[in-house]
C-alpha cells in the first residue's frame, strides 16, 4: 500500500516509461509520413473517435470500480482479522486459568504464538502468485524484488511453533488450515482436562470458525481471477483508442493550422505530438491503475499491507501477554507499506 499523499515521479515512469517513449515515436512516426511522404489522407475526423473514447471511459471506470471493490473487500477482510486477533488474545487470557500460573502462561503463549503462525502463514500463501498474476516491466519488479516480500516461503511459522509442529506443517498443502485445526485440538484437550468448561470452549471455537471464514474469503479473492472479458477487453479497448487518436488530432490541428497558421511550416499541427502522447498516457494510466487493483494480496503498491497488519497483531497480542520486548512495526520501504 503506497502511504505518500502524492505518488512520486519515480513510481509514475517506473510505470509508465515504456509507453511514454512509444506513444512519442508513434506520434513522430505518423506526423513524419503525414508531412515528409504527404499523405495528407491519414488524418481522420475525430468526431467518431470522441465517441470511441466516451465508450472505453465507461468501460475502464466500470473495470476500475470493481477492481477497486476487490481491494476493499480484502482490507475489510483482515480488518476482521484484527479485530478477532484481539477477541482470541482476551479470551485465551480470561477463560485459561488454574491454580498452576506457570502452565497457564505456557498455555497462553502457545496458543497466542501459534495464531501468530497462522497470521504468517496465510499471508505467505497469499501471496503466492498465480497464472493469471499481473506482471509489471524490469524496472517495476526491480523494486518488488528488492524489497523482498513477495514469492517468499510458506515456512514463515517456524518463529512461533514448536519443530515438531513446524515439519509437520511442511508438509501440508495448506500450512494455515492445519494451524487453525491444530489450535482446535488443543481447546478440545483443554476442556477434557478440565481447565476450561463447556461454554468456554464453545466461545473460542467460534472464533476459530471466524478465523476459518476469513480465511476462506481471502482464498475466495485470492483463487478467483478478476473475470477475463472485462480485463482483457478493457486493454484492447484502450489500445485501439490510443493508436487511432494521433490520425484524429491531424484532422484537428489540421483545421486550427488553416484558421492560425504562418507561412511556411504548418507549425500549429506539430502539437499533434505531445497532445497524443499526453491523451494515450492518460487513458493507459487509467487501464493500468485498474489491473493493479485486480488482486489485492499479491504484495504490490496498491495491495492490502498484509504484513504491517501482521506484525500489529502480533504486537498486540505479545504486549497482552506481558511480554517486555514487543517487535518493531513494519516501515514502509520507498513508501511502501506491505
Amino acid at each position: 500500500m503506497y502511504i505518500k499523499r502524492n505518488i512520486s515521479w519515480s513510481i509514475v515512469l517506473r510505470y509508465g516509461w515504456k509507453n511514454l517513449i512509444f506513444f512519442t515515436v508513434y506520434a513522430l512516426i505518423i506526423f513524419g509520413v503525414y508531412y515528409g511522404l504527404d499523405w495528407t489522407f491519414i488524418d481522420l475526423p475525430f468526431q467518431p473517435l470522441t465517441v470511441i473514447g466516451i465508450a472505453v471511459s465507461f468501460y475502464i471506470g466500470f473495470k476500475n470500480s470493481q477492481s477497486y471493490d476487490r481491494f476493499w473487500e480484502g482490507r475489510k477482510i483482515w480488518g476482521g482479522i484484527v479485530n478477532y486477533s484481539r477477541t482470541w488474545g482476551i479470551r485465551v487470557l480470561s477463560f485459561i486459568k488454574s491454580n498452576d500460573l506457570e502452565k497457564d502462561k505456557e498455555i497462553h503463549k502457545q496458543l497466542i504464538l501459534r495464531h501468530v503462525a497462522w497470521l504468517n502463514a496465510l499471508r505467505v500463501q497469499l501471496r503466492q502468485p498465480r497464472s493469471w498474476s499481473i506482471r509489471e516491466n524490469k524496472t517495476v519488479e526491480k523494486v518488488f524484488d528488492k524489497h523482498g516480500e513477495r514469492n517468499i516461503s510458506c515456512n514463515e511459522a517456524y518463529n512461533f511453533v514448536s519443530m515438531r509442529e513446524f515439519s509437520d506443517l511442511r508438509k501440508r498443502v495448506n500450512p494455515a488450515t492445519h494451524l487453525v485445526k491444530n489450535q482446535a485440538l488443543d481447546v478440545t484437550k483443554l476442556k477434557e482436562d478440565g481447565l476450561i468448561d463447556g461454554f468456554q470452549e464453545l466461545q473460542l471455537q467460534k472464533v476459530l470458525e471466524e478465523f476459518y471464514n476469513l480465511q476462506g474469503k481471502c482464498e475466495r479473492i485470492k483463487n478467483t481471477p478478476f473475470p477475463r472479458q472485462y480485463a482483457f477487453f478493457s486493454k484492447v479497448f484502450t489500445w485501439i483508442f490510443v493508436l487511432l487518436v494521433p490520425f484524429g488530432l491531424l484532422n484537428v490541428f489540421e483545421a486550427h493550422n488553416q484558421d492560425y497558421g504562418v507561412d511556411g511550416m504548418d507549425w500549429l499541427i506539430f502539437l499533434q505530438i505531445p497532445f497524443s502522447v499526453l491523451i494515450s498516457w492518460i487513458f493507459t494510466t487509467m487501464e493500468i491503475v485498474g489491473d493493479n487493483s485486480e488482486d489485492p494480496f499479491e504484495g504490490r503498491v496498491n495491495d492490502v499491507p498484509m504484513t504491517a497488519l501482521c506484525r500489529t497483531i502480533e504486537i498486540d497480542l505479545r504486549d497482552m501477554l506481558d511480554e517486555a520486548e514487543l517487535p518493531e512495526p513494519v516501515k514502509a520501504k520507498d513508501n511502501i507499506l506491505y
